[in-house]
C-alpha cells in the first residue's frame, strides 16, 4: 500500500487542519504522491460524502497524473471510468479529474460542492481567479471538518507571481499559517526539495545531475526549488546588478520621455525615461554608456493584487500624470502651475487610439493632463521580421548591453512593479519569440514602446589594426630609425 515519505510530504499531508496548502518548489518533490494522497487519506473517513476534484490547465496534462494514480488508487479499491473521468470507491467517494484552460471554463462548475479541491502546477493558470472561484465550492451538506484545497507546483510559469505574492511571500521559509481577513480561511507554504525524495533518488540516482546540466537560472530553480529564480524566464539576461541602480539626480543635459501601456481592468504602466548622453557611474557603481537610457519614475496602476487594475477614468490618470512631475491644477481641472520638468516626447499603446463613437483613451488622458502631456503612438511590433528588429528584441539588445557588456537600459530601484513584472515574464507557448499576455507583462509592454521609440543595435567592437612589421619606420634627426 503506498504511504507518504517522511519529511515535508508526510507534514502537508498530515496538516489537514489547514484550509489551503501550497506544496511546491524543487522539480522531483514528490508534488503528484502529495496530491492524491492527500485526497486519498480521508476516502475511508468520510466515505460518500468525500467529493474530490483534481484540476489541470489543459486534459492532455493530466495524463502523467493519471497515470501515476493508475499506480497507487487500484490498491485501495478505487476504479476508473474513462467516461466520466473519475475515480470511484465501492463506499460512494469519488474523485474528477478536470481541465480549466480559461476563466469561462470555471462556469462548468457553477452549483457544484465539493469537500477536496485540488490544483495540479497551479503556477500555468496566468492568475488566481479559477483557484479562487472554486474555493467557493468548496462546501458540504455533511459534517466534514476537514475540507480543504491543495495545490502543488513548480517555480515559473505565468502565474508565477500571483501564485508567489498569495502563498509564499508572506512567509518564505513556509511551514506558517496564514489567516486570510476577507475569507478567515488559513493558508500555508510547504516548501519541497528532490532531496526529500528519497525514492526517486533511489531509484533514479542521475536524475538530479540531470536537472543540473540544465545550467544557469533554470538549474537553480529546479534544483533549489528557489521563487526568485524563474523558470523559462523571457530575459534571462535580467541582472538586478547590472540593471537596477540607486536613484541619482539626473543631470539636466539628459533628454527625457515617457511611455505608456494603458489598462483599466488589467494594471495600467508609464514610465519616465531619461537619455543618457556622456558615459555615466552611477553612485553603486554601475557605468551607463552614452545612449542608455534610464527608467527614473514609474506610475503602476494596481490594485496591490496581481493582475489586477484600479479601474479609474483616464482623464484621471492624465492628471496623476502631471501631479506626479510637480505640476498642479485648479479646482476647475485647468493647469495652475506647469512641472518644470520638460519631456522631449511620449509613446503610448497604439490601442489607446481607437475610437468607439466617442473620444478615444488618449484623447481623454491628453484632456485630464490639460494637454501638458502630449503622446503619439508607440510602434507596437512585437516580434522581429522582414529585416526589421520588433521590440522585444530591441529590449533583449538593451538589456544584453553593449560591445563592453554595459547595459543599454537601466531603472532605478524605486520603479518597483517594472522589478517584480519583468523578470518574471514567460515565453508564449505557441510562439515563443513573443512573451505570454496571459502574465502580468503590462511594465513590460511599457519598456518594450520606450525601446521601439530609440531603435538600438549593438556595434561589433573593431578589432585592434595589426601592426605592418614591414612599414618603413620614421627615422629620428641624426638620421637613425626610431
Amino acid at each position: 500500500m503506498w504511504a507518504p515519505q517522511p519529511g515535508p510530504q508526510t507534514e502537508a499531508i498530515t496538516a489537514t487542519w489547514c484550509d489551503e496548502l501550497f506544496y511546491g518548489g524543487a522539480a522531483g518533490g514528490g508534488k503528484s504522491d502529495f496530491l492524491l494522497g492527500d485526497y486519498l487519506q480521508d476516502v475511508q473517513t468520510y466515505g460518500q460524502a468525500w467529493r474530490g476534484i483534481l484540476f489541470r490547465r489543459t486534459f492532455p496534462e493530466l495524463e502523467e497524473l493519471l497515470a501515476r494514480a493508475r499506480e497507487i488508487y487500484p490498491q485501495t479499491g478505487a476504479t476508473w471510468n474513462e467516461q466520466k473521468r473519475t475515480w470511484s470507491w465501492p463506499n460512494g467517494a469519488n474523485l474528477k479529474l478536470r481541465y480549466c484552460e480559461s476563466e469561462r471554463d470555471v462556469t462548468r462548475y457553477q452549483g457544484h460542492q465539493y469537500t477536496w479541491v485540488g490544483w495540479d502546477e497551479l503556477t500555468q493558470w496566468a492568475n488566481l481567479f479559477c483557484y479562487r472561484y472554486l474555493r467557493s465550492r468548496l462546501r458540504s451538506a455533511h459534517s466534514v471538518p476537514t475540507k480543504r484545497i491543495r495545490a502543488a507546483a513548480n517555480p515559473g510559469g505565468a502565474g508565477h507571481l500571483a501564485v508567489k505574492a498569495y502563498f509564499i511571500d508572506p512567509a518564505p521559509m513556509g511551514y506558517q499559517p496564514i489567516r486570510d481577513a476577507d475569507t478567515g480561511m488559513e493558508r500555508m507554504f510547504v516548501p519541497a526539495l528532490l532531496t526529500d525524495n528519497a525514492a526517486l533518488l533511489r531509484n533514479d540516482p542521475n536524475y538530479a545531475g540531470r536537472l543540473r546540466g540544465l545550467g544557469g537560472q533554470l538549474a537553480k530553480a529546479m534544483l533549489d526549488g528557489d521563487w526568485n529564480v524563474l523558470e523559462g524566464a523571457f530575459f534571462d539576461c535580467w541582472s538586478a546588478s547590472r540593471h537596477v541602480v540607486r536613484p541619482f539626480e539626473i543631470p539636466a543635459t539628459w533628454a527625457r520621455f515617457m511611455s505608456g501601456d494603458w489598462g483599466s481592468a488589467k494594471p495600467f504602466s508609464f514610465g519616465w525615461w531619461a537619455i543618457v548622453d556622456d558615459a555615466f557611474i552611477t553612485p553603486c557603481g554601475v557605468t551607463l554608456p552614452r545612449g542608455c537610457i534610464v527608467r527614473y519614475r514609474e506610475w503602476y496602476g494596481s490594485t496591490g493584487e496581481p493582475n489586477e487594475g484600479l479601474k479609474i477614468p483616464a482623464e484621471q490618470v492624465g492628471r496623476g500624470l502631471v501631479e506626479r512631475m510637480g505640476g498642479v491644477f485648479a479646482p476647475d481641472g485647468k493647469i495652475a502651475t506647469r512641472p518644470t520638468e520638460r519631456l522631449t516626447y511620449g509613446r503610448l499603446d497604439p490601442a489607446a487610439f481607437a475610437s468607439d463613437g466617442g473620444p478615444s483613451i488618449a484623447e481623454r488622458l491628453h484632456r485630464g493632463a490639460d494637454h501638458v502631456i502630449a503622446f503619439t503612438r508607440a510602434d507596437n511590433a512585437r516580434v522581429s521580421g522582414r529585416g526589421a528588429m520588433g521590440g522585444w528584441d530591441q529590449m533583449r539588445a538593451r538589456l544584453m548591453g553593449d560591445e563592453d557588456g554595459l547595459p543599454m537600459i537601466a531603472t532605478f530601484s524605486t520603479c518597483l512593479d517594472s522589478i517584480r513584472t519583468i523578470p518574471a515574464l514567460q515565453h508564449d507557448r505557441n510562439r515563443p519569440e513573443d512573451v505570454d499576455t496571459d502574465g502580468e507583462d503590462h511594465a513590460g509592454d511599457d519598456w518594450r514602446y520606450a525601446c521601439m521609440s530609440r531603435p538600438w543595435a549593438k556595434q561589433p567592437k573593431q578589432p585592434d589594426k595589426p601592426r605592418d612589421r614591414y612599414a618603413r619606420k620614421p627615422r629620428s634627426a641624426s638620421g637613425w630609425a626610431a
